[in-house]
């Protein structure tokens, strides 16, 4: 069987032979794609919790990290939060039981439930394969509102490499 190229390449004389000639097409201005790092976004607990902040600092996503997850091991159980008044800093908000262990899952900053991942209530292993997806398929536990209190609270947390660092990943 011919590989792709060896066809395109026998094709291609015919091609210019028959093929009628058009003016060259005016080629675009060039605009550069560029995105934000989402990274930057995210600032971890020492109880391992994580919270990814939107752009403005008022609405996010809360979870556990991936550190948390492996250390719990195979997830059985999610408890999920309640959409509730403000809950301040290290309140617990919800729970994670594991075939190890049971470990309360805590604010990270002060924050106002909004929606809680359901999909965990019936597929709670969601969260050791992405526990740090705030995707519609992923590990996350809540989207939440944050006030002014909760944005001045998340720039004292910890970054991804403060973090790695933390837990001794980088090691």
């Amino acid at each position: 069987m011919a590989s792709i190229a060896r066809s395109l390449r026998a094709v291609a004389p015919l091609s210019r032979t028959f093929a009628p000639r058009a003016a060259p097409l005016a080629r675009a201005a060039f605009r550069p794609f560029s995105t934000s790092n989402l990274s930057l976004a995210r600032r971890y607990t020492k109880e391992h919790e994580w919270i990814d902040l939107a752009a403005d600092k008022k609405t996010g996503y809360i979870g556990i990290s991936e550190y948390a997850a492996e250390q719990l091991g195979d997830v059985v159980y999610v408890e999920l939060p309640e959409s509730r008044d403000w809950t301040e800093k290290g309140d617990a908000v919800g729970a994670v039981e594991s075939v190890k262990s049971a470990s309360d899952i805590n604010a990270p900053i002060r924050l106002r439930v909004t929606h809680v991942n359901e999909s965990l209530e019936e597929k709670p292993s969601t969260i050791n394969k992405v526990p740090e997806d705030d995707s519609a398929g992923g590990g996350w536990i809540a989207k939440v509102e944050v006030d002014a209190t909760g944005a001045k609270q998340f720039e004292e947390l910890m970054d991804a490499d403060t973090y790695a660092t933390f837990t001794g990943a980088n090691e």
